[in-house]
């Protein structure tokens, strides 16, 4: 679909939707008085018969609105007026856009973008409705012979801005939105894809067509290279199946120094998790393909960034295998050697994507990061937990907790910091080798995390959990996209900061960071 930022009075589009607001209260946006005027208080009438009373999210659409050169106006509930909120503004653009996809409207301009939400700018407005746009339009039927959704796609979406003094900043929400909507759909494309296509060959030469589009380093490295490396624990996972490993890593150099450290994101890359000898559960299996969207969204983070040219240096970094079982496939009480050193008793080979993580966060050093992130579906465990809304967030500085917590409040993409205690670390101890790489079913997340932290002591390091929030069960069962918006907005106030800026969406920005010193996946 196209997008497109404009300015001008709703009464004057000639299109074949526009799309206005209504609060509970009965009160007209801006854009609907100025319709509800030329048309003789048409839309007040149909207001006051009750047939659209604001209710957040609710739509109305009108026909031959008199004096209106436009053939339909949509009318979208905001709720109360008192109460609208970023949330709110997202949801009220998501309703319109579900309700457009039901007409056959192929061509509209929405007003919404022109609405006023609390330290928030144009250039916010456009991108977040941007972003939902393309979350809401988005179909994976790639597999289908015929699809079976009715819903038509418009071909084109203006935006409007208030003034035209706001068309540049509009024009840049809507470039970024753009990027983000993008990244989120690469992370779900590629976790919607079946296990027998989306293999670890697949995220590397999925990697090789991101280096090629935007002109950035790529290394891939197979079997005998990791063996090289010294990663005994990431390809203990890899030796039951099949499918070769692959260790993926993107480069991209956008700062100004080329020698600045770059920020390192870290992806689990489990293609097929069945959990090897400690076999999952039947039922729900084929939700295991989910099981690599930490390797999806770090590729639709790095990719939203490329596309962005952000002036950040950004490193990204995929182990990617299968866990399956098989007579070579490892056991429970077999002990691995990492890439770092230490050794690993493995009590459970579902608890697989710690073992190929921290060796991957073991290379990222060689990248010398300023600062390393990684996500990964990790456990069942935050899950119960967290439930669906909130990712997990763990971190060695509690200065970077805090700037991705910041992060995904920014972009609707909510985490939820956890606590990482040393008594935690306690739990982890084994009679055989330097660790566990379980603890016993409470706090699963958190002695998960603690695992990790063994292999991050280098650089400032965060984990984000993301086993409750990167895909949906159900009759709305897909990958979410998550937490590409959240990476991508903590990219971007790195790079703002990078660049000297202290405000900006409104909003009192943060400071540069302070320097300070289920027990199965």
């Amino acid at each position: 679909m196209e997008f497109n930022i404009k300015s001008g009075s709703p009464e004057k589009q000639r299109v074949a939707c526009v799309i206005v607001g209504v609060y509970e209260s009965r009160k007209l946006t801006f854009a609907a008085d100025l319709l509800d005027r030329i048309s003789n208080g048409f839309i007040s009438d149909v207001i006051r018969r009750g047939d659209m009373e604001g209710k957040l999210g609710s739509t109305l659409t009108l026909h031959s609105v008199p004096h209106a050169l436009c053939d339909r106006v949509m009318l979208v509930g905001l709720g109360k007026e008192r109460d609208f909120r970023a949330k709110e503004y997202r949801e009220a653009v998501r309703s319109s856009v579900r309700a457009l996809t039901q007409t056959s409207a192929t061509e509209a301009v929405s007003y919404l973008s022109e609405l006023t939400v609390k330290k928030h700018d144009v250039e916010w407005m456009i991108e977040q409705a941007t972003v939902v746009t393309l979350d809401v339009l988005y179909r994976f039927d790639r597999f289908k012979s015929k699809s079976d959704d009715q819903a038509k796609e418009p071909r084109k979406l203006t935006l409007a801005v208030p003034r035209r003094s706001d068309l540049a900043d509009g024009e840049k929400g809507l470039l970024r939105g753009l990027a983000i909507g993008n990244g989120m759909k690469l992370a779900k494309d590629l976790g919607n894809l079946p296990p027998n296509v989306c293999t670890p060959t697949y995220l590397a030469e999925e990697a090789g067509r991101i280096a090629e589009a935007f002109g950035v380093g790529l290394e891939v490295y197979d079997r005998a290279q990791i063996e090289e490396l010294g990663m005994g624990s990431f390809l203990s996972v890899a030796r039951g199946s099949v499918q070769e490993p692959r260790l993926i890593a993107l480069k991209y150099q956008g700062a100004k120094d080329k020698n600045d450290k770059p920020i390192a994101l870290v992806g689990k890359g489990i293609t097929f998790d069945s959990g090897g000898i400690s076999l999952k559960p039947g039922e729900g299996m084929d939700e295991m393909k989910y099981d690599m969207c930490g390797a999806a969204s770090v590729l639709g983070a790095f990719r939203a960034v490329a596309e962005m040219k952000l002036p950040i240096n950004l490193v990204a970094i995929v182990p990617a295998c299968e866990n399956m079982p098989a007579g070579n496939a490892v056991k429970p009480g077999d002990i691995v050697t990492s890439m770092s050193g230490q050794t690993i008793e493995v009590l459970n080979t579902d608890a697989e994507g710690r073992l190929i993580l921290c060796d991957a966060l073991t290379f990222a050093e060689r990248f010398s990061p300023s600062t390393v992130i990684d996500v990964a579906t990790l456990t069942g465990a935050c899950v119960i937990a967290l439930g669906h809304i909130a990712t997990g967030l763990y971190s060695n500085q509690d200065s970077l907790a805090r700037e991705l917590l910041a992060a995904g409040e920014e972009v609707a993409d909510r985490a939820w910091h956890m606590p990482l205690w040393d008594e935690y670390q306690e739990l982890l101890k084994s009679p055989f080798a330097d660790m566990a790489n379980i603890g016993g079913r409470p706090g699963g997340s958190i002695t998960a995390a603690c695992f990790l932290s063994r292999f991050a002591k280098a650089y400032d390091w965060a984990h984000l959990d993301i086993a409750g929030t990167a895909w949906k069960s159900g009759k709305d069962k897909g990958a979410t996209g998550r937490p590409v918006p959240l990476l991508v907005q903590f990219l971007q106030d790195r790079a703002d900061i990078a660049l000297g800026n202290v405000v900006r969406r409104g909003r009192p920005r943060r400071e540069a960071p302070e320097a300070v010193e289920d027990d199965a996946d």
